[in-house]
């Protein structure tokens, strides 16, 4: 019965961190790649998001807005904030977002929860960075975002088509309420 505690305990230790790290995936989804030659400074700001697929850490919120800025360390600091239309409350998230490969391709991982980091992928934006589109690490991640509270009908058939050609389901994203 020892040698098999031995043999054991290690085992599911193991089997839990691959878990754990599988789950904190910074990849891209196939077929999506990362807008290149990407400037951090101007993708500053406040966003307001004006799609997303539904998840349990936006569940309910609307007039949803991410604010990023740049710290001390290199990174940039996430501030979202939405509010919960049913609690009828402010929610807010800090987090921080780090470069994936360098700060000219705009592949990132952010934390709200470290040491869980999720990919951050803008693979998509406008020439003057008031619209992006950005994709998780999987298809089950997809915000549209936009520098006001509404997106032009041009660059919301963009982000759709190109959602749609990568495998998205955009028939569930959710069309986020602004006041």
């Amino acid at each position: 019965m020892k040698n098999l505690n031995k043999i054991t305990i290690p085992l599911a230790i193991g089997i839990f961190a691959l878990t754990f790290l599988s789950s904190c995936s910074v990849g891209i989804p196939k077929g999506a790649t990362a807008v290149q030659n990407f400037d951090s400074e101007k993708y500053l700001g406040t966003w307001y998001e004006i799609a997303r697929f539904d998840f349990r850490f936006e569940k309910n919120l609307n007039n949803v807005t991410a604010t990023y800025s740049p710290k001390n360390n290199g990174n940039i600091n996430v501030d979202n904030k939405g509010y919960d239309y049913v609690k009828n409350e402010w929610k807010q998230s800090i987090g921080e977002a780090k470069f994936v490969e360098s700060k000219n391709s705009a592949r990132l991982k952010v934390s709200f929860f470290k040491p869980i980091w999720s990919g951050y992928n803008v693979i998509d934006i406008d020439d003057d960075y008031n619209y992006a589109l950005v994709a998780g690490n999987n298809l089950d991640y997809l915000w549209i975002l936009s520098r006001e509270k509404k997106i032009p009908a041009e660059y919301k058939e963009r982000f759709l088509a190109k959602a749609k050609s990568i495998g998205y389901n955009t028939d569930e994203l959710i069309w986020v309420e602004h006041d």
